[in-house]
């Protein structure tokens, strides 16, 4: 367990590690970019020098554009990528039958196409999050699915939501939920800068993260309180999130997975050079991260 709470000197082996390699290891979430069938998908993140990307089913348009997974996870390593996370099951922690085979149905496409993970996001719509009955609801969630990626061989990646209404907001609460039912080899926690962010920060667990996702919100007059997914944007000076010290913080700690760019806002969909702007700002991260370990 590491605390986050600003800037943080790095330790010899990351500053040796961004000074060797000079670049992350960066991914891209089709939440980025949904407008994209999912082959240019694929060439865009390859273009950018990324390991892998994330697919979801939570976007306007059909998984794998209706590819067979098999076929899909084909392509992805053909161009060189690795799916690192097949998202979604919404609100896991509220476990039910019909939850049940939503996993089950997941877990099969991602091994499928070969993704590495599947993604498990809870209840977000200010229900259920009463002290004592959100702690129940994610035990006998992660009680429920433990058995089914034992069976399969597979990682979850659960991610806390760091809004005031949603039903797990503290990466604390999590890792002791999973440590509680011996999960700890099959379970991951995804670290969200902005969710992060928006649940007032704390501590970091490098050791129990999955995939990092990054954005930024650059609008100076919001409040934490009022930031919502419609305002992550890329990632530049003016972002108010502190991605470049949460990133450092994690690097620093040991940290070594994929940093996956996951932006919902409108105005990054919109792009109409995708490539380029999603580039700088992978450089601008980069330079910045280097610069600190100078």
């Amino acid at each position: 367990m590491t605390e986050w709470g600003g800037p943080r000197n790095l330790t010899i082996r990351a500053e040796w590690r961004i000074r060797q390699e000079g670049h992350m290891k960066t991914a891209l979430n089709h939440m980025t970019t949904p407008d994209l069938g999912y082959v240019s998908f694929l060439d865009l993140a390859a273009r950018l020098g990324c390991i892998g990307v994330e697919v979801r089913n939570d976007i306007p348009r059909p998984l794998f554009d209706d590819l067979d997974p098999t076929e899909a996870g084909r392509i992805a390593t053909d161009k060189g990528l690795r799916l690192v996370g097949l998202s979604q099951v919404y609100p896991f922690n509220d476990w039910t039958p019909e939850r049940e085979d939503a996993v089950k149905a997941l877990i099969e496409t991602a091994k499928a196409c070969g993704a590495e993970t599947i993604s498990l996001i809870p209840r977000n719509d200010g229900t259920a999050g009463a002290d004592g009955e959100r702690q129940a609801n994610l035990k006998a969630a992660l009680e429920g699915v433990l058995p089914l990626l034992q069976d399969a061989g597979m990682t979850a990646l659960v991610e806390p939501l760091g809004f005031q209404r949603s039903s797990l907001r503290s990466k604390a609460e999590l890792i002791e939920a999973i440590s509680a039912i011996g999960g700890q080899d099959r379970f991951r926690i995804v670290h969200d800068t902005f969710h992060h962010t928006l649940a007032n920060g704390g501590p970091i667990y490098p050791e129990m993260t999955g995939i990092v996702h990054i954005s930024a919100v650059v609008d100076p007059d919001l409040t934490i309180a009022q930031m919502e997914d419609e305002h992550r944007v890329l990632i530049d000076a003016q972002d108010r999130l502190g991605n470049v010290e949460q990133i450092a913080a994690l690097i620093a700690a040991g940290y070594d997975g994929p940093i996956s760019y996951e932006c919902f806002s409108t105005q990054t969909h919109a792009l109409e050079d995708p490539y380029t702007e999603i580039k700088r700002s992978f450089d601008f991260i980069s330079s910045q991260l280097q610069a600190r370990a100078a």
